[in-house]
């Protein structure tokens, strides 16, 4: 009896010691909400959505239209070889342009414009491609072969998908190359974060897209899968527009823009001598006496012309530069690599085990970057990057002469000497090939992210697009080199010469960069919480 009121006292402050812990998690929960919808509603936050909505996009229209062009041509490559040799040499001769466009425009009717156009090529694209192969007999028979009716098809395809590649290379370099920049301010820490976020979910997405789209097109129809690409299209403008539009909103730097472009030519014009000023007047009045059309394409070349003078004067040009070198290698996980690999017996099913795991690759690279950033710098991080990235291609090279390998200088001499490779078991070389490419993958997504950054930190605001836009135009130049070589080479047994020749190009792109290094001397001071700017500008 002694003990019930000490126990009716324990019962009654029970249900209060209830209460505060229900009440501190009820807190708890409201505030851990509170952070993620602010984070969920955030400018950042935002971006990745848009950047993944558009990636993936982009990933599955270019798998399916490799795929179609193939279908309308008979299971012949001569479509797909003219839409590369197109979309290559439009960003080659566009590229400045589009850079000059996007300085000159206002940031949001830069980024509105560019997904509009990019979106609706690629549904207008698709409406021409079900009719196509919907009512393709119907057209045959009407037209006796149709051979009229199919070029002019195949020439609208070629030019929708074209214009819907050049504004993707717009709004990629709009909000990779300019808007992320904006919005991390003088943080560079964010910033990189933000460009490795970007490059993991690209590298994810490039994994997925395709056998997603792949799958529809396998299990359904071509017409099925030009629907779901028509689809996804339009509910991706209508987000994307949603969220850029946003995002603009809650960043109110990204409606300042230095118009310093707008008097670009007429700065340079008062910086002549009085004879230079007096010959370009005289110029001048004989260009007014042009048609309208010549003094617009005279404008545009003469828009070509400074663009590359632009990006040649930047303090980040030899480590561009370098970075446009790397796209002329047979060594990466392209068409090529993989044809390559089908001729020397490897299956096709490994073989997307393979492109898989090059994905996984490039994640690790992105890991990379952020790590070494972190405790070494951005300078420093690009050469331990290079140097990764030419030893595990080194190993490579090696391969060639692997046991196994149809390497054979023979074949560059005497062309009648070509010979069919019979398909065996995987051979050794290839296997040496495949794990090399893959560890150097790393370096080179890593290294991709350095100089990527290098010109988001040291590029003009005034300048950013157009000298983007001639990077995109170099980094097209080379990669056509790369295609030029193989057409040279075609057989198996002159790839070893190729994977010779695509490293010394790697080289001579990373040297390129040693040498920007050494020259600006960057050395980074120590990374602050409060982002402040370090001393060196080069960094």
């Amino acid at each position: 009896m002694q003990h019930q009121p000490h126990q009716s006292h324990t019962d009654a402050h029970a249900p209060v010691y209830i209460q505060n812990l229900l009440s501190s998690l009820f807190g708890f929960y409201v505030c851990v909400s509170d952070t993620v919808l602010s984070y969920l509603m955030g400018p950042r936050f935002l971006v990745y959505a848009s950047c993944a909505l558009s990636i993936w996009g982009d990933r599955m229209w270019h798998f399916a239209m490799s795929v179609f062009l193939i279908e309308l041509y008979g299971h012949n490559l001569l479509l797909t070889a003219v839409f590369g040799l197109v979309v290559a040499g439009s960003v080659l001769v566009f590229g400045a342009l589009i850079g000059d466009w996007i300085d000159r425009k206002p940031r949001n009717k830069v980024a509105h414009a560019s997904l509009f156009i990019q979106n609706s090529s690629v549904t207008a694209c698709c409406v021409v491609l079900m009719l196509v192969f919907s009512y393709k007999s119907e057209i045959e028979q009407m037209w006796h072969g149709w051979f009229t009716v199919s070029v002019f098809c195949y020439a609208v395809v070629i030019i929708l998908a074209d214009l819907a590649n050049l504004a993707s290379t717009a709004l990629m370099i709009t909000v990779q190359k300019d808007w992320i920049v904006v919005i991390t301010g003088d943080n560079r820490g964010q910033l990189a974060g933000m460009n490795a976020a970007i490059r993991r979910m690209d590298q994810v997405i490039n994994i997925f897209a395709p056998l997603s789209v792949g799958q529809v097109m396998t299990w359904a129809s071509n017409v099925i899968g030009c629907g779901f690409i028509l689809g996804w299209n339009l509910i991706s403008l209508l987000v994307e527009f949603i969220f850029l539009s946003r995002v603009y909103q809650l960043v109110p730097p990204l409606a300042v823009k230095s118009q310093q472009n707008a008097g670009e030519y007429e700065t340079r014009s008062l910086k002549t001598t009085p004879l230079t000023s007096t010959l370009l007047l005289g110029a001048r009045g004989e260009i007014t006496k042009l048609p309208l059309c010549f003094r617009k394409m005279h404008r545009m070349l003469c828009t070509c012309r400074d663009g590359w003078k632009v990006y040649y004067r930047q303090s980040v040009f030899l480590a561009g530069l370098g970075l446009a070198f790397l796209y002329t290698t047979v060594l990466g996980f392209d068409c090529i690599t993989t044809g390559y690999a089908y001729t020397q017996g490897i299956s096709g099913s490994l073989l997307s085990i393979l492109m898989a795991l090059s994905g996984f690759s490039g994640l690790m690279g992105t890991i990379l970057f952020t790590k070494l950033r972190k405790h070494y710098g951005l300078a420093v991080t690009g050469v331990i990057s290079s140097l990764l990235h030419v030893s595990c291609l080194m190993l490579c090279v090696f391969s060639v002469f692997a046991p196994g390998s149809p390497f054979d200088l023979d074949t560059v001499k005497e062309p009648a000497a070509y010979l069919p490779i019979p398909k065996k078991h995987q051979p050794t070389h290839t296997h040496l090939g495949f794990i090399t490419k893959h560890c150097s993958l790393a370096g080179l997504w890593s290294f991709d992210l350095t100089v990527t950054q290098l010109l988001q930190e040291n590029i003009p605001e005034s300048e950013r697009g157009i000298v983007n836009g001639v990077q995109s135009s170099m980094n097209y130049l080379m990669d056509l080199v790369h295609f030029i070589m193989v057409i040279l080479a075609p057989q198996p047994q002159q790839f070893g010469l190729l994977v010779i020749i695509s490293l010394l190009f790697v080289i001579t792109g990373h040297v390129m960069y040693f040498i920007y290094a050494k020259k600006y001397k960057i050395k980074e001071t120590v990374i602050q919480p409060t982002g402040r700017k370090p001393q060196n500008p080069s960094v």
